[in-house]
């Protein structure tokens, strides 16, 4: 559930008066993450490796107030609920997309996952939940290792943006970097830089 609040009640009050008219408040992160712990659990439990880094993000945001504000229009909306999009190429090879609502639990998630993307590939139907949930974009380009990854800004949509590529292995350790696109209303630097952080823990001990 959202609803629309005052900006001036939360601690992005002068944010939101800053960057609400900004022809571009997006600022773009990237981080090199140690990814080794999620390669392991991939193997050793069969499980998806977009699906285990999706749930790390979701696990890190969930407990990052910053999160459940977001800008839309002349408006700051608050969430009760956090989703993760993940972009699925369907059955005649192009992209849906897919929102699936988190609550840190890992069983549902991996359960809702292959369940939601599965029919998400084969219907060709986008899965919309930014009506219920603050949606956290990702997109996984597995075709290549990327350096970097560039922020797009449409105007239209305000949530944050998480994009990686290939891992890659080095020695016995396996990195990628990881590209976090987010707007300046909903978070400064340094909410953005902790976040990685985190996540980087959250990788580490899952």
């Amino acid at each position: 559930m959202k609803k629309e609040i005052n900006p001036q009640s939360t601690t992005r009050g002068i944010q939101f008066e800053i960057w609400k008219n900004a022809p571009n408040p997006m600022l773009t992160f990237v981080k090199k993450l140690d990814v080794t712990n999620l390669v392991k659990i991939r193997k050793k439990k069969h499980l998806k490796f977009n699906m285990l880094l999706d749930y790390c993000i979701g696990k890190t945001a969930i407990g990052t107030k910053e999160f459940y504000l977001l800008p839309e229009g002349d408006k700051l909306m608050q969430f009760d609920k956090i989703a993760i999009n993940t972009i699925v190429k369907n059955h005649t090879g192009e992209a849906s997309s897919c929102d699936i609502e988190f609550n840190g639990d890992f069983d549902k998630y991996n359960h809702d996952y292959l369940k939601y993307t599965t029919e998400v590939a084969q219907t060709c139907i986008d899965r919309d939940l930014s009506g219920e949930c603050m949606v956290i974009g990702t997109s996984a380009i597995i075709d290549t290792e990327l350096e970097f990854a560039g922020g797009m800004y449409s105007g239209i949509f305000n949530n944050p943006f998480i994009i990686w590529g290939r891992y890659t292995k080095h020695f016995f350790r396996y990195h990628l970097n990881l590209s976090f696109q987010f707007h300046h209303t909903q978070m400064d630097g340094a909410h953005a830089g902790k976040f990685l952080e985190n996540l980087q823990r959250t990788i580490n001990g899952l």
